[in-house]
């Protein structure tokens, strides 16, 4: 398997190196991190019991590299080390960008691009993954059972990677954002907002579980709630008022479209 060095260490990689470990897929030891950003070592490092490294030059000493920083300063994290990663495996989960310009920035690598999610911290994730030509199968078996320890994955082809940060990748943000209003709906029938907040949480759960479960269309899962003439059908109407369909598929169809333009 070898090691796995982290460049980036903020809260995606936390998520993922934290879930790595606490899963017992992999030893502590055999990983290590660096951040630009002291606060956010620290943060790594006491969230996961990795240690972060003051030089990621030390990237060297490791068999695989996984890139966990934003597309804005991806080429100057990587380009006073660029000599380091031929014959290297290295993992992207860096948002939008591609396989080609991965190639030009990290030249002789084998490459596999990677879209986690947040709840990889409570071993919860959903991912997908794209290799590059020259990535081997024990390369995408290492990347599965990397991201296999904190959730679920798939591979996709490349072009899809931009739909699936939209969905999975931006999509706690808008599941967290609906917790919310549920919640706030509760408080404003007189609530209070412990109790409010813990109804939804646990709905929002219980409700994802029971799609996983039965893998059932969600239209029959929300039909079995709706009886006629009564307090489910009447909520609907307001969604439908509000064409709430509408616009939950344009927020994902703006966030792969700016997906797309953080790659370029």
């Amino acid at each position: 398997m070898g090691k796995i060095f982290f460049i980036g260490a903020g809260k995606m990689a936390t998520a993922i190196a934290g879930g790595m470990v606490s899963s017992g897929a992999f030893d502590a030891a055999e990983l290590a991190a660096f951040d630009v950003s002291d606060a956010a070592a620290k943060n790594f490092s006491a969230a996961t019991k990795i240690a972060c490294v003051d030089d990621p030059a030390k990237a060297a000493d490791f068999d695989t590299v996984l890139i966990a920083v934003k597309p804005q300063t991806l080429a100057g994290a990587l380009e006073p080390i660029a000599q380091l990663f031929a014959g290297k495996l290295v993992v992207s989960i860096v948002a939008g960008v591609e396989l080609a310009k991965l190639s030009t920035l990290c030249p002789g690598a084998r490459l596999i691009r990677v879209m986690p999610n947040t709840p990889a911290l409570v071993g919860a994730g959903a991912a997908c993954y794209a290799p590059g030509k020259s990535a081997t199968p024990e390369d995408t078996k290492l990347v599965e059972k990397i991201l296999g320890s904190v959730g679920i994955v798939m591979p996709v082809k490349e072009s899809d990677l931009d739909a699936v940060t939209a969905l999975s990748g931006s999509g706690p943000a808008y599941v967290f954002e609906f917790i919310k209003a549920l919640a706030d709906g509760g408080v404003a029938e007189g609530l209070t907002r412990d109790v409010a907040y813990r109804l939804a949480v646990q709905t929002v759960l219980g409700s994802a579980l029971m799609a996983l479960k039965t893998r059932q269309h969600p239209a029959v899962l929300r039909d079995m709630v709706t009886s006629p003439a009564g307090t489910t059908i009447r909520a609907l109407e307001v969604f439908a008022d509000g064409a709430f369909d509408g616009i939950v598929i344009q927020a994902v169809r703006a966030a792969a479209e700016r997906s797309r333009e953080l790659g370029k």
